[in-house]
């Protein structure tokens, strides 16, 4: 029961940290529903240009409203007023990569977590620590993000707010021997899941490109059997330079899915629908701020009704049968 309790209450501090973002968009697209009197190519334009500055970048605009415009031709729809939910259901779909794979968590598995500096990377690895042990789980920390200072510091303060070991953290330590001695103590203490917090520096692609090169081979030596996902974090505040960097990630690693934090922030929160359509990559993850139960598993049919919500349509009804 107290993870559907979590699930209400991380819905409302969504619909609240995607107030900016629902300004943006949302107000901008209820004012062209009214303001039109009949479905023609500028009606088409606005809205499009809403959603491009609504950062849902253009490649997924460019799907919803051609899926938009099918849908108004099948159904016959003659009042703008009426697309409002065809609209809506056209952003739900573009969000919808399937069955987003949790995989690890029902595996012996280890997670590397890459992202640029700023972004709340060692943050994200904290919280999503705090919730794998929530779950049951064992789960070791490896500081191998030994390039920033403070990092392993931070880390460390996770860990015990997490209540799992943490192994590394030395500052310049050689991120692969970290990841060499994590290997060694997931697998002497049975860890189901080994949480990597590896750098991110993007200035730096080809360095950074070694690095992950020689944390896998040990992992492919180490600890083949275990079950293998990479993910990256990203600003959600930062919009297209936040797809650009996912971009750049995955030029570089193998990105299984993105953390999209400070959700809770933005005004460009449709930047979460730019990622999954443009990349293919699948958002996992999502924070709207600071504590353990601000980090939740997205969930696109509970995004786009928190974005929407405010309006007529509030999503909370939506939410009760799930899980």
């Amino acid at each position: 029961m107290s993870e559907e309790k979590e699930k209400k209450g991380f819905f409302s501090r969504l619909v609240q940290g995607l107030t900016k973002t629902r300004d943006n968009i949302v107000s901008g697209i209820d004012s062209i529903f009214s303001g039109f009197s009949s479905i023609d190519e500028d009606f088409y334009e606005e809205i499009e240009e809403i959603l491009i500055m609504g950062d849902l970048g253009v490649h997924a605009t460019t799907e919803i409203i051609e899926n938009l415009k099918v849908k108004v031709k099948e159904q016959h729809i003659k009042e703008p007023a009426r697309c409002r939910e065809l609209l809506i259901s056209s952003i739900r779909e573009q969000m919808d990569v399937g069955e987003t794979a949790y995989q690890f968590e029902n595996e012996t598995s280890v997670v590397l977590v890459i992202g640029v500096n700023g972004v709340g990377k060692t943050t994200s690895v904290g919280k999503l620590a705090g919730k794998l042990k929530d779950q049951g789980k064992k789960v070791v920390l490896a500081a191998a993000d030994t390039f920033r200072a403070a990092a392993g510091e931070q880390l460390s303060e996770w860990a015990g707010r997490a209540g799992v070991e943490m192994i590394g953290g030395q500052e310049g330590a050689d991120p692969a021997s970290v990841i060499y001695d994590a290997v060694a103590a997931a697998k002497a203490r049975k860890a189901d899941v080994l949480l990597c917090d590896t750098a991110g520096r993007l200035h730096n692609k080809k360095n950074l490109m070694e690095e992950l090169k020689k944390i896998h081979r040990i992992l492919e030596k180490e600890y083949p059997e275990a079950f293998r996902e990479t993910l990256v974090v990203l600003d959600g505040t930062t919009g297209q330079n936040a797809l650009a960097q996912a971009k750049q990630f995955s030029e570089v690693a193998d990105i299984s899915g993105i953390i999209l934090t400070k959700m809770d922030g933005t005004a460009k929160g449709g930047i979460a629908v730019a990622i999954q359509s443009e990349l293919g990559i699948p958002v996992k993850y999502i924070g709207v701020g600071e504590t353990i139960e601000d980090l939740q598993k997205f969930d696109s049919e509970q995004f786009v009704n928190a974005l929407f919500s405010g309006n007529e349509k509030t999503g909370e009804e939506e939410q009760e049968p799930e899980e």
